[in-house]
């Protein structure tokens, strides 16, 4: 199982660049950020310089969005990464959240993201595709790879990342969920001809390495507030009707306005309504041992790599523990 690690771009810079290469130097096998233009800086510029300063972990958005680019000008900016420094990027696609809604926008459609998915990955390794009534192509195209991971939490998203995605995102790491997601991942792509072991699969959740349980709910709560963002989606859209597992419905009952301002940090005020055991579910906490039991039922499901969403007080102590404990465990 690789292990990746997930940062926001945060100012300044060159701290989102140190911890990269740190989390290089411990072992992670990708170093994956945050995409949203107006809560964080541009994540394509500080890429460069991480790809720069590191040899081998690959790098790309968790997760970037049809809505926020052209299409062409975001596959412009991997296959250029990827001419630079040797296919060393991955793109993480969603239909977007923060990044829409701070512009009072909506996610984009399922139709948008498919399509999305194909013509930034067509783009980016070297083939026309077909966008705005014509034929595209990258003259200047000279090698490189890019693979395209769907991020997906609803049926409909689900079996667009069994369709279509070379790998499938989900942002929690409760294995009961995980183990249902999965299976509808597979079962799309089984559907579409494909063969379903082939798309890779990726839990990224917040850790935190320690023995402080209290504290470490404290630093991650913020974590299902996000997700929740996503529930309620589902939930509108199809109702508490078991369309997905009621563990992941039936917390955000006591979920009112969401206040992006604080999306994705701790202390998030807006994320009261989160219960411990929902905490504890989504998350992986405690001490390295729990961290190495959690993420072995998770390779048992079928995981291919679990990235570390590393939005608390002790990013450096998490990184530790993870190279000297965990990531050997494994």
């Amino acid at each position: 199982m690789d292990i990746g690690v997930v940062l926001q771009c945060d100012p300044p810079a060159r701290d989102v660049i140190a911890l990269a290469q740190r989390a290089e130097r411990a072992g992670f096998s990708h170093v994956w950020t945050f995409d949203s233009h107006l809560l964080w800086q541009e994540p394509f510029v500080i890429y460069s310089q991480i790809l720069a300063t590191t040899d081998h972990v690959m790098v790309g958005p968790m997760v970037t969005s049809p809505g926020t680019r052209d299409w062409t000008v975001t596959a412009s900016l991997f296959a250029t990464l990827n001419e630079m420094y040797g296919s060393r990027t991955v793109c993480g696609m969603g239909r977007g959240d923060s990044a829409m809604r701070t512009l009072g926008l909506q996610p984009t459609s399922l139709t948008e993201l498919r399509e999305c998915v194909e013509v930034v990955r067509g783009l980016a390794n070297g083939r026309t595709v077909h966008y705005r009534g014509q034929d595209l192509h990258f003259p200047w195209y000279t090698g490189g790879s890019l693979e395209v991971w769907v991020a997906a939490y609803g049926p409909k998203a689900l079996a667009v990342a069994g369709e279509v995605g070379d790998g499938y995102i989900l942002q929690l790491a409760d294995p009961e969920i995980a183990a249902w997601m999965i299976g509808a991942v597979r079962t799309a792509a089984k559907r579409a001809g494909r063969d379903p072991d082939a798309v890779k699969i990726c839990v990224a959740a917040p850790a935190y390495v320690g023995d402080d349980l209290a504290h470490q709910r404290d630093q991650t709560r913020w974590f299902g507030g996000m997700v929740g963002n996503h529930v309620a989606d589902i939930v509108a859209r199809y109702g508490d009707t078991g369309a997905v597992p009621k563990a992941l419905t039936d917390y955000i009952r006591g979920r009112q306005d969401y206040d992006y301002s604080e999306h994705g940090r701790a202390g998030n005020t807006h994320t009261t309504f989160v219960p411990d055991e929902i905490v504890d579910r989504f998350c992986v906490l405690g001490p390295a041992s729990e961290h190495v039991r959690r993420l072995k039922e998770l390779r048992d499901l079928g995981v291919d790599q679990f990235a570390v969403y590393l939005q608390h007080d002790a990013k450096g102590e998490t990184l530790a523990a993870y190279a000297d404990t965990v990531i050997p465990s494994l």
